[in-house]
């Protein structure tokens, strides 16, 4: 049994290959079958992989259903009546009245005023004088003060030499208080000359000045008076 087991191993056995299929075609009809099977599992695996074809959805429309409805006859438009409009009075003809004319009224005759005899005055009662007028006094005569009298001799003002020098000129108004005594209480610079030395030097003078005092009637009073100094260059 052992030396059988070993004379069988030594013999070579045939290698088994893979079985062809269908051995009755021929090797080049057998390769266009397996590539028409191949081609017919791709196909279908290609349709189960494709996406389903798109469901069209048709719209039926419904049904119009068509009554004919019997037409109502027009009414006929309402007339409304005209309403009467009123008459208009006819005009009155008014007729003339004849004019009554006035039969002449005979004139009176103007009455004639006879004048009533004046009762005798009783001497009972005495007439009053009626009073008279007091005397009217005649009016005082009032005179002004001067200050331009030649035996006052009043001094002309100083011309300032700066102002001599500056080409310095005006007019001043000066309005002076004159007493009783006539001189000069108070001196005030009514209008300037636009210069303030000026107008000092006119002042300044003008306090030291004379005056005639005014008078009312035959005495002395005090009054103000209206003096111009004028400064002008010679040339």
């Amino acid at each position: 049994m052992t030396v059988l087991s070993q004379s069988l191993s030594q013999v070579p056995l045939p290698l088994a290959g893979p079985a062809e299929p269908w051995p009755s075609l021929s090797r080049g009809r057998r390769q266009l079958v397996l590539l028409a099977v191949l081609a017919l599992h791709g196909g279908l695996l290609a349709f189960a992989l494709s996406p389903p074809p798109p469901v069209t959805t048709t719209m039926v429309p419904a049904p119009v259903t068509v009554r004919l409805i019997e037409a109502r006859p027009a009414e006929q438009p309402r007339v409304v009546p005209p309403t009467p409009q009123p008459t208009p009075p006819k005009p009155v003809k008014h007729e003339p009245r004849p004019v009554p004319v006035a039969s002449p009224t005979p004139r009176a005759a103007a009455p004639v005023l006879a004048a009533a005899p004046s009762a005798a005055a009783s001497s009972d009662f005495a007439v009053a004088e009626a009073p008279r007028p007091a005397p009217v006094a005649a009016p005082v005569a009032h005179t002004p003060a001067r200050f331009d009298a030649d035996y006052l001799h009043n001094p002309k003002p100083v011309y300032p030499p700066l102002s001599r020098r500056l080409g310095e000129e005006g007019k001043v108004l000066l309005k002076v208080r004159v007493t009783a005594q006539g001189t000069a209480e108070q001196v005030d610079i009514q209008t300037g000359s636009g210069y303030a030395r000026l107008d000092a030097a006119a002042r300044d003078a003008v306090l030291r000045w004379r005056f005639v005092p005014a008078r009312r009637g035959d005495e002395p009073v005090a009054a103000s008076v209206i003096v111009p100094i004028t400064f002008a260059l010679d040339g």
